[in-house]
């Protein structure tokens, strides 16, 4: 019988997902993904990826734009962008089942200059395509490196090295270029978006940022919007609002504590700005996440 990658997948989160449905593998950068249900808005600050879906359906929104996506289609997020994603279709008999892999810009540009690539003068930060026949046949060599598990540190560098070549190579090429090139704009913008992943909860100075992306602070304001369709000071409360909603939900934190923990120094000002981006205030929206989960297991 002949193994295909959603074979792999569903063989490998079955056996080792968690509550959530993700399985984090020995690979670094690799996940896969199940869940039995349609799920509930998510949230979150992408890191640059392509998501790999292999059965069941996704939206994932960023600002005005939707992206749906189902068996057979990559997604590919090439900046640490703003998204409200859901899975839509999906049951116990079909799974939604995916592959993630997290992109690496320094294996990207090593290969763009190897190829006598150049990158493209834009590329959207979120694509969605067809996924290439190669890059799935490299996506399930990838996977099958699982069942040897001695062989992963020998072999799974240049395994994930060849998942990005043929990515570059495909329908994805032009924008994965751009976001490998390392003098490039969105470059710059990710170590400024790496201090502020890193020290959200702390005040920070956008000319402190510009310095760290080797930018003017008037060019990097507006070319950090131009990445991440948000300001700096936009991204950093999307980041605090995103953590306090994980310290309530997954840790039970009451929403002061959490608002405190995230940089806030006002209470009402963390309600208001929380209730504006999850459409209910902390305390609802926590319970409606418990109820949601109840039911979903």
């Amino acid at each position: 019988m002949t193994d295909t990658l959603l074979d792999a997948v569903r063989r490998y989160v079955e056996t080792h997902a968690d509550p959530a449905g993700l399985a984090q593998t020995p690979i670094p950068g690799l996940t896969t993904i199940r869940s039995t249900a349609p799920g509930g808005l998510v949230h979150a600050i992408s890191k640059p990826l392509v998501c790999l879906v292999l059965q069941g359906t996704k939206q994932v929104s960023m600002g005005a734009e939707m992206f749906t996506f189902g068996a057979g289609d990559s997604l590919l997020v090439t900046a640490d962008v703003p998204t409200v994603s859901q899975i839509t279709q999906a049951s116990a008999d079909r799974p939604y089942l995916s592959l993630v892999l997290d992109l690496d810009p320094a294996v990207i540009a090593e290969l763009a200059v190897e190829m006598g690539t150049v990158p493209s003068a834009d590329a959207a930060a979120v694509r969605l395509e067809a996924t290439d026949a190669e890059v799935t046949e490299a996506a399930l060599r990838l996977m099958r490196l699982l069942d040897r598990p001695e062989s992963v540190p020998v072999l799974h560098a240049q395994r994930v090295r060849e998942l990005h070549y043929w990515l570059l190579l495909g329908r994805h090429g032009a924008a994965i270029r751009r976001f490998g090139w390392p003098e490039g704009h969105a470059q710059r913008v990710a170590r400024a978006v790496a201090v502020l992943r890193e020290q959200y909860a702390r005040p920070l100075r956008v000319d402190r940022l510009a310095a760290v992306a080797g930018m003017s602070p008037s060019s990097f304001y507006s070319h950090f919007r131009a990445v991440t369709s948000l300001s700096p000071l936009q991204f950093q409360k999307q980041l605090r609002l995103i953590e306090a909603r994980r310290l309530m939900q997954a840790e039970g934190m009451p929403a002061s504590a959490a608002a405190f923990a995230v940089g806030y120094e006002s209470v009402s000002q963390f309600t208001r700005e929380y209730g504006r981006m999850f459409g209910r205030p902390p305390a609802r929206d926590t319970e409606a996440l418990r109820r949601w989960a109840v039911a979903a297991a």
